[in-house]
């Protein structure tokens, strides 16, 4: 009930055009709106990733799926990765966290395969998958 009251406020604003200057919608529209969107074009996006490395002679010989990414630490972002392994792993993978750092200079982003969507929470790292696509979308 919380995901559809958040998403009736969002796609209110975005439909008539306005934004209370009091409400940060930046952390609504990336929990519940990121989520949804990913969730929506989850399976198109999968089948075209999927059809284009075959194409390329590079196609995943195990099962695949894209989940939403779930930005740690550097705020709200939506964006959607491509997971693979095998079938019953793939399966419990629910996000990829990506954790934001650096090293001597260096900007690192570490992209990890965790069974829930909301890193806040309790989550574990899905052994044995990866991330084999990385899907921006622009807003």
């Amino acid at each position: 009930m919380k995901k559809f009251l958040g998403l009736l406020l969002v796609l209110g604003t975005v439909m008539t055009g306005s934004a209370a200057s009091a409400i940060d919608l930046g952390p609504l529209l990336g929990v519940v709106g990121g989520g949804l969107l990913v969730d929506a074009v989850a399976g198109p996006l999968n089948d075209f990733i999927n059809t284009i490395t075959l194409n390329k002679g590079v196609g995943a010989k195990e099962s695949t799926k894209v989940v939403p990414i779930v930005s740690v630490g550097s705020g709200t972002r939506i964006g959607a990765a491509q997971v693979s392994g095998p079938k019953n792993t793939v399966d419990k993978t629910k996000a990829v966290a990506q954790i934001e750092t650096s090293f001597q200079g260096v900007r690192i982003k570490i992209l990890v395969p965790i069974d829930a969507l909301n890193p806040l929470d309790r989550f574990r790292r899905v052994q044995g998958v990866g991330v084999s696509a990385i899907i921006d979308l622009k807003l």
